[in-house]
């Protein structure tokens, strides 16, 4: 690759990598950090020249700022979506030269209120919560009472005192119920999520608006969690009725997955006897088989935004309540070989429809 070549869109990581340095570190050099040892100094600055690498001024300056400790608190049930969620907010705390301090709740529930006070007690100067907890009202509580900034993912409407980055729910969950509706799908079971999460009420909503559209088609309902467990045994129930649906739709892939499971177990084919699909599209999506398909909510880049927009907040010299508060990221429709007509499978290749916001 030619000087030119690598010169083009070159970024602080292109410059760690071939300096043999973190991205802090790259940082350091380029703010003068006097704690940067010489050789290493040296070595960034010819990587800096060999790149032709022009620091992002923006970024320079949430550096210059100084370290800011950010608490991250989480406690879903979902591995794959907690996985992405904190890749996220690590991949972005590392960029903005932020200190993230971790917290978990065990089992699904929100940390102790001992834990959450030891948190406050470590300095840190704002929060991220994961979803379920940026609806959780002590939690909430006791980072009111303390007048810390907040940010939320995933909390359905935008809380009036917090950052909230989310996706529409009710628009993606109504895309792909009508590209169950027009596959020609008209008894549709639903599982539906966590009850106490705004997410899953709109989810809920925008199926049903779908169906509404469609003379003849029905919505079966049947309880769930946000949980494999809690997806076994609603796909159970639906598929115990007398006239069961031919498509199941997840408010998530974990439930999603939990329905194809009991589908197997049943002897039933996905999709020539059953059409499953899910929500999130997180690894689960495409570890098992038929991959799903499902609604790709950006999970990563929410996690990033939200904290981004959370030390651009604590840095800014403008008053909080000019900036804006909620941010509604795109959606995509991911079409796979877990979706066909009822009764006449039709494989097809990994397909993406991207739904762009109207909030955008």
């Amino acid at each position: 690759m030619s000087r030119l070549e690598r010169a083009r869109g070159a970024t602080l990581v292109d410059v760690a990598q071939l300096a043999g340095v973190s991205r802090m570190t790259v940082s350091r050099v380029i703010n003068g950090d006097a704690r940067v040892r010489e050789p290493t100094r040296l070595a960034v600055q010819a990587a800096i020249r060999e790149l032709s690498y022009e620091p992002n001024l923006a970024a320079r300056n949430l550096v210059m700022a100084g370290e800011l400790r950010i608490g991250v608190i989480y406690s879903n049930p979902s591995a794959a979506f907690m996985s992405d969620f904190l890749i996220g907010v690590f991949e972005e705390a590392t960029n903005a030269g932020a200190r993230l301090i971790l917290l978990r709740g065990e089992n699904g529930q929100p940390p102790a209120p001992h834990e959450l006070q030891r948190l406050l007690g470590s300095g840190v100067q704002g929060v991220v919560l994961a979803p379920p907890l940026g609806e959780c009202v002590i939690v909430r509580e006791v980072l009111r009472s303390a007048n810390l900034p907040v940010a939320v993912v995933a909390a359905g409407r935008s809380p009036a005192d917090a950052i909230n980055v989310r996706i529409d729910d009710r628009q993606a969950s109504q895309a792909l119920t009508k590209h169950l509706l027009d596959l020609g799908h008209r008894r549709i079971g639903f599982i539906t999520g966590n009850p106490d999460q705004t997410s899953s009420a709109e989810r809920l909503e925008g199926a049903r608006a779908a169906v509404a559209q469609v003379k003849g088609a029905e919505l079966i309902l049947a309880p769930g969690a946000f949980t494999y467990a809690s997806g076994l045994c609603a796909a159970e129930q639906l598929l115990e009725s007398d006239t069961p649906p031919t498509a199941i739709f997840a408010s998530n892939d974990d439930m999603a997955a939990a329905a194809v499971s009991v589908a197997h177990r049943r002897h039933l084919d996905v999709p020539a006897d059953l059409t499953v699909v899910g929500y999130d599209d997180t690894t689960v999506a495409t570890t098992l088989w038929p991959p799903l398909t499902t609604v790709r909510q950006p999970v990563r880049q929410m996690a990033a935004v939200a904290l981004d927009r959370l030390l651009r907040a604590l840095r800014s010299t403008e008053p909080a309540a000019k900036a804006p508060a909620d941010y509604v990221l795109d959606h995509a429709l991911i079409q796979r070989q877990s979706a066909a007509p009822p009764g006449r499978p039709v494989p097809v290749a990994d397909t993406t429809v991207q739904e762009r916001s109207p909030h955008a």
